[in-house]
């Protein structure tokens, strides 16, 4: 059987990648918080993180300087070598969370300031904006129009995002669209947009458990329903005011998800540097690190690419 293989050589039963905002750096830790190694040093407030195990490569988004439109997007191999960027600065405002469309080899990435939804080509190319809710610089001024979260469902069709709105203002939403842009329409005015949730604290990173048709996520808001981690179904019915699941709470400003299926378990870093680890119904939450900076993407490497 395959087994993951760390940047160090080492095997376990997977690997972490996290993102430290103020440190400008990516590291790996074990999932049990041990074995941390620094991979990549000088990202520009790096965010969103994902990983493609079948070629090896990491991909994350640079915020850059948040009041101006600087983001990028780059890449590199597992252990951080052979870095690059795919996305320069000017295309996207300020990216945010990232997620792989593996069926399709597409990058999805929300951009917050840039107050869009966006995917290209894992190399980069034949950039595409999906969602857009505002223009300029006075729309720019409203957080409900803000993209942060992002996930997808390829197998319907279909993308997921947040938008977090002011802090603790209870506006935050949960949206759905369909991966094809409906025939006629554009980025501003798509008839197949579905808002699942609303009324939320502060909704950050999202992520899809497909076979139960769930959907998490993390809140920055205040307590007692924000600094959590949530579920909810994917495919709430129309009208009904369904409430999500709260499952772990007493986060500093939880940000990053990552969930393990086959091992039933999740992670989650804050921006109080904290990584954790939790069951997927919440239960028997650990501390895996502490006091690592202010901590914002993560995402979860299971299987092997390396070795036997």
């Amino acid at each position: 059987m395959k087994k993951i293989i760390n940047a160090t050589g080492t095997a376990s039963d997977g690997l972490l990648y996290v993102l430290d905002i103020s440190g400008g750096r990516i590291f790996t830790v074990r999932p049990d918080g041990t074995d941390k190694q620094v991979l990549v040093t000088g990202c520009k407030n790096p965010d969103g993180i994902a990983v493609d195990i079948d070629a090896g490569r990491i991909y994350w988004t640079e915020m850059g300087v948040l009041h101006l439109n600087d983001g990028t997007i780059a890449c590199a191999d597992l252990n951080g070598q052979r870095r690059k960027t795919i996305i320069p600065q000017g295309i996207t405002y300020t990216p945010k969370q990232i997620c792989l469309d593996r069926k399709n080899r597409k990058l999805y990435w929300s951009d917050r300031e840039g107050m869009r939804v966006m995917r290209a080509d894992f190399d980069g190319s034949n950039v595409e904006t999906l969602i857009k809710t505002g223009h300029g610089d006075v729309d720019r001024t409203d957080l409900t129009r803000w993209c942060v979260g992002i996930a997808i469902d390829s197998a319907s069709g279909h993308f997921y995002w947040s938008q977090k709105g002011p802090d603790n203002a209870g506006l935050g939403r949960i949206f759905r669209a369909g991966m094809n842009m409906p025939t006629g329409e554009n980025a501003q005015a798509r008839s197949d947009i579905e808002l699942l949730y609303k009324e939320l604290p502060e909704p950050i990173d999202l992520e899809l458990d497909l076979a139960r048709r769930q959907i998490y996520w993390t809140d920055r808001g205040d307590p007692p329903n924000g600094n959590t981690v949530n579920r909810a179904p994917m495919d709430p019915a129309p009208g009904a005011g369904s409430l999500p699941e709260i499952l772990v709470t007493h986060l500093m400003e939880g940000i990053g998800l990552a969930l393990d299926l086959d091992g039933e378990r999740m992670f989650i870093t804050d921006l109080g540097g904290t990584v954790y680890s939790a069951s997927l119904n919440g239960s028997d939450s650990k501390t895996l690190l502490f006091a690592q900076g202010n901590l914002t993407g993560i995402a979860y490497a299971g299987r092997a690419v390396l070795g036997e």
